[in-house]
């Protein structure tokens, strides 16, 4: 059910709408990250502060790697960094990362990073908004312990795959040329 839908979601942004947003084709990705953004939840706005530079760090690395883990799949799209994703009449989000299917559009893997200031919105409401629409994966990025929680869709909701850190490696079978180090997720730049 998750869309993408049209708009950015980035204030003073000079990007132009666009029904979707690829990684790759945003022009200035530096100069829309560390803005203030909305979110929806159940028809309500929730204004969400800027991420911090560490935020920033990991969320551009996170998405330099996926950009070349998925380099020449044609089913799955990357997209900006919270562009907004439509998941229910209600609900708009807007994912660190989201991975979209190609031909519908549907959220296929959506990455929080958890900010040490707002943390209750991500690791409590977003996660049940989530497993509400059965999304297929989930990861919950913390840098407040430098680990990565990985969870799956099954027939109940989300299921906690893995707690990932160190030197394990971020991937996941369906993304195959995806793999990345927890530890280098979270490295100082």
């Amino acid at each position: 059910m998750a869309r993408v839908i049209v708009g950015t979601n980035q204030r003073r942004s000079n990007l132009r709408p666009t029904t979707s947003r690829h990684f790759n084709d945003v022009p200035r990705l530096e100069s829309i990250m560390s803005l203030p953004y909305e979110e929806i939840l159940e028809g309500a706005t929730l204004p969400r502060s800027a991420p911090g530079d560490r935020h920033e760090q990991i969320c551009r690395r996170l998405h330099r790697e996926m950009a070349a883990g998925i380099n020449g799949l044609t089913t799955t799209q990357l997209l900006a960094p919270r562009t907004r994703v439509q998941v229910s009449r209600t609900t708009a989000l807007a994912p660190d990362l989201a991975l979209v299917t190609a031909a519908s559009g549907r959220l296929f893997l959506a990455v929080e990073i958890i900010s040490r200031d707002d943390h209750q919105t991500d690791t409590v409401t977003k996660k049940e908004i989530y497993e509400q629409i059965r999304i297929p994966r989930l990861w919950m990025v913390d840098p407040r312990y430098d680990n990565v929680e990985v969870y799956h869709s099954f027939e109940f909701g989300l299921k906690l795959h893995g707690i990932l850190a160190g030197r394990e490696l971020l991937a996941d079978r369906l993304i195959p040329q995806f793999q990345l180090a927890v530890a280098d997720l979270f490295a100082a730049a």
